[in-house]
Parts: C-alpha cells; structure tokens; sequence
C-alpha cells in the first residue's frame, strides 16, 4: 500500500518537476477539481480550474518559455491547517539563448488533500521573469500600455 504525500512532499515534487522541466508530468500532482489562482499575473487568465486546464496551461508554459528555473532559497511553512501550507522560494532564470540570469521571488499557498493539490494561490515576479524572457514589450502591453 502506497503512503499518501504531505503538503511538503507534495510542493517538494512540484518544485522538481518545474526545475526539471518536466511539465508534462505536473497535473499528476493535482486534484480532477483543482484550482489554481496566480494572484498577480499580468493579463490572461489568473484563474485556473480541473487537472485538465491546469495540464494545459503547464504545457503552454513548457512550450513558450525561454528559459530555465532553478529553484533556491526554499523555506516551507506549515500552518494551523494540516492540508495548507505556505512556500517561499527564488528562482534562479536563466534564458537560454541570451544567457541573461534574474532572480525571481515565489510564494505559493497550497492545499493538499489525500496527496493532491485541490487549491493553490500563487505569487511569482513576473516582471523578472518577464525580463529573464525578454517579454517586458509583452507585459507591458498586456497591462494596458503603449
């Protein structure tokens, strides 16, 4: 019989993955009815819900970003909450043709049930890992401006 993962084996698996550029494999780790909230993201969606979109958008990301994460810095919270814990974290970004390096700041809230994510509140720097990506013309536009 299999154990099922705590919150922290849970993000700690998460983690790997984005670091290992297995994002094919990351809605494994969530629930069918998940729900996954990126706070401040810049245009688009900030609303994703079902292993199915959240799958979707892990590949979208896979295919359009140009650069490499590793994360550093790692500290995990626990809360009152045995299902919830909060995670802080930088990502190392480096873009793979420019060899331009940022560090970007993380902080994700997530709810862990019997071994899955049913819900996770995300907060990354996106303006850093806009410039790792050299996308500032396209956040700039997708926040209204000229």
């Amino acid at each position: 019989m299999s154990e099922t993962l705590s919150p922290s084996e849970v993000f700690t698996k998460l983690l790997e993955g984005i670091g290992a550029g297995r994002f094919a494999d990351l809605a494994d780790l969530y629930a069918e009815d998940a729900v996954v909230e990126i706070a401040f993201a810049p245009g688009g969606p900030r609303r994703f819900e079902g292993r199915t979109v959240i799958g979707e958008r892990y590949l979208e990301l896979a295919a359009g970003i140009p650069f490499d994460l590793t994360p550093v810095n790692v500290v995990i919270r626990d809360t009152d909450d045995p299902e919830v814990i909060v995670s802080e974290w930088d990502h190392h970004v480096r873009n793979r043709k420019t060899g331009r390096t940022v560090t970007a700041a993380n902080i994700q809230v997530l709810r862990v049930r019997d071994g899955l994510i049913v819900a996770s509140r995300d907060f990354h720097d996106h303006l850093a890992l806009a410039v790792a990506g050299d996308g500032l013309p396209q956040l700039v536009e997708a926040l209204g401006g000229a």
